[in-house]
């Protein structure tokens, strides 16, 4: 059985539209943690390929033996 438009203006939401920022996508949780650090994902990679690119070097280089620090 379906409600009236009487009784369906009844139950309406007055605050619907004031409200409905809340469920947009913008909002979520997932949308804060994705926009918390927003250059982390790059950071990350040009990290990384320093490191390999690092350690490729360093290994590939003979050793001298005269790596003392005074």
């Amino acid at each position: 059985m379906q409600p009236s438009l009487a009784t369906r203006q009844y139950y309406r939401d007055p605050w619907a539209k004031r409200e409905a920022w809340r469920k947009h996508p913008m909002f979520t949780h997932r949308s804060y943690l994705k926009n918390a650090f927003p250059g982390f994902g790059i950071a990350v990679v040009a990290f990384t390929a320093y490191v390999v690119y690092d350690n490729v070097r360093s290994s590939s280089k003979p050793s001298s033996g005269q790596d003392h620090h005074h």
